[in-house]
């Protein structure tokens, strides 16, 4: 056994389908490299008898973390006790990934601890494995998921997916950049659903027709990615957004963004996950016009930024 292990995992972000993927239309979601989180098991000396945490939220005996990080207590018990592991260890988690924004902050984190745990021990973690263990915290932390924030944050390749059925992987290879920036406020997911339900009680009709239209948007957007074509996936983000906000689901800080982006040369922008807060999402041709939409949402009040290049430009 190593005296030290390390594993990383990436944000995750909504690029379609959004609400709508809660009445069966499809979602797309991809893993979001600008933000990550690491972790790090450490073995304390042995007159250290309790394992010890060190993070931004608390730093102390993991026995005693508050009630928020119940989630990660749950983890590394149910990791230590699965392979035998007596000796008390460290774990220290560092995260670039806001919380609460949409972007699977406690998701990556459990993938990241998983990661870490195995390498620790100088184990090879199959993929299945990873994401049964992720499944225990996600459990704790958000009651039901829906797995996506799980696999989104463990996998190199965006994911097609429909409630219910299994996870569609495709490539993505598109000459393009996708800017996200923070709003500062909490996405207002709970909210939002509540309201688009409601809004399908008074005129399931005309709710029920937009609801299908953002899943026939994000099958174009699909088509879009694999043909590389950023201009079509451009159009089809800012159409979702025009029901996206029909549906109540932005708000005007939102609205100010995303007329901020486009008005610094963005080829599309929409909103992204919950909603009425959290983060928005805009697509640039270039790296360098995406760092001038990213001065300009920083000037119009957005708290963060971050470029992620699609495919072709993904390591720059």
């Amino acid at each position: 056994m190593a005296n030290y292990g390390q594993g990383e995992s990436s944000g995750k972000i909504i690029l379609m389908g959004e609400h709508a993927v809660v009445y069966g239309e499809p979602a797309i979601a991809f893993p979001f490299y600008a933000t990550k989180v690491t972790a790090q098991f450490e073995t304390l000396t042995e007159d250290v008898t309790q394992d010890q945490l060190f993070s931004a939220y608390y730093v102390g005996k993991l026995i005693h973390a508050p009630q928020a990080l119940k989630n990660i207590k749950a983890l590394v018990t149910h990791l230590k006790q699965d392979h035998g592991v007596k000796e008390s260890v460290s774990l220290t988690i560092e995260s670039t990934i806001p919380a609460e924004r949409g972007m699977g902050s406690s998701a990556a984190v459990a993938v990241a601890i998983t990661r870490a745990f195995y390498d620790y021990l100088s184990l090879s973690l199959a993929h299945e494995t990873l994401l049964s263990y992720v499944k225990i915290s996600e459990k704790i932390a958000h009651g039901n998921p829906s797995g996506i924030d799980a696999a989104a944050t463990s996998s190199h390749n965006p994911i097609y997916f429909i409630k219910g059925q299994p996870f569609e992987y495709f490539t993505i290879n598109l000459d393009a950049f996708l800017i996200v920036a923070d709003t500062g406020i909490k996405g207002q997911t709970r909210e939002a659903v509540k309201d688009v339900a409601h809004l399908f009680e008074k005129d399931s009709h005309k709710t029920g027709q937009k609801i299908q239209q953002l899943g026939q948007l994000t099958q174009k957007a699909k088509q879009a990615i694999i043909q590389n074509n950023p201009e079509n996936l451009a159009q089809v983000m800012n159409q979702a957004q025009v029901t996206l906000r029909e549906l109540t689901i932005s708000n005007h800080f939102l609205d100010l963004l995303i007329e901020t982006a486009l008005d610094a040369g963005a080829l599309g922008a929409k909103l992204t996950g919950g909603g009425r807060g959290g983060c928005m999402l805009a697509l640039a041709k270039t790296k360098t016009e995406a760092q001038a939409i990213c001065t300009a949402l920083e000037d119009a009040g957005a708290v963060a930024t971050w470029i992620q290049g699609l495919g072709v430009h993904t390591h720059v």
